[in-house]
């Protein structure tokens, strides 16, 4: 069987050494990055299983790592590591999506069962299959191409336009959560952000009034909801 593949970002070189050597020890293949921007670049490359990452680091901490890989592959999963037990550190860590959230000093023998846990609930180096067309009501939406398409007439889409629509089609319900969206688009969840967003929303609406059934609901303090009717 191969090795899982493991990317572990930690800025202390001597510990990161350490705890490579401890993983691959345990039949795990090891990619050590010390920062956040080199982490990035080596899971841009590379297939991994599951990454480890410290959260204090220099040129991008963990969190904002973290929500990167996600735009990247949205299953991976991913530990933190951090020095501190602050509360709000944690539940900042598992807003990200972490699956699991571990204070230094810990348990090398914990952590490997903690790896071998999650590995076992998730799949991540099989191929996600990833939807781009959609029918929406009286429109055909073709994510890649970013056309929505009504009897004969075809609106061209922005890029984020696309993306947007795409997430409120693949999204629970139909419900975007404004937070996920702007994290995940725009790369932050912050007031210019927000308005902007807003700007886009309308835009959506402005195409798809085309079909009378459709509609983009605010749901106050979450998102958005599109709704279509018969």
């Amino acid at each position: 069987m191969e090795a899982k593949k493991i990317l572990l970002v930690e800025d202390d070189p001597n510990f990161g050494s350490i705890m490579k050597s401890y993983l691959e020890m345990n039949d795990y293949q090891v990619t050590l990055k010390v920062d956040g921007k080199q982490g990035l670049s080596a899971f841009k490359s590379t297939l991994y299983d599951i990454c480890i990452l410290d959260v204090m680091m220099p040129e991008m901490d963990g969190f904002t790592l973290a929500r990167e890989i996600k735009k990247v592959n949205s299953r991976v999963p991913f530990i933190f590591l951090t020095a501190k037990s602050l509360k709000n550190d944690m539940l900042e860590g598992f807003k990200t999506g972490a699956d699991d959230y571990i204070t230094k000093p810990f348990d090398s023998e914990v952590l490997l069962y903690k790896i071998a846990a999650i590995l076992k609930r998730k799949s991540p180096s099989e191929p996600e299959v990833e939807i781009t067309e959609f029918k929406i009501g009286k429109f055909d939406f073709h994510y890649v191409l970013r056309t929505l398409a009504i009897g004969g007439q075809v609106q061209q889409l922005s890029p984020k336009e696309a993306r947007l629509l795409r997430m409120m089609c693949t999204s629970k319900d139909g419900i975007l959560i404004r937070k996920e969206a702007l994290e995940t688009i725009w790369g932050a969840d912050n007031y210019f952000n927000g308005r902007s967003m807003d700007v886009f929303i309308a835009k959506l609406r402005k195409y798809l009034r085309l079909d009378p059934g459709i509609e983009i609901l605010n749901i106050h303090g979450n998102g958005f909801r599109m709704i279509v009717n018969p």
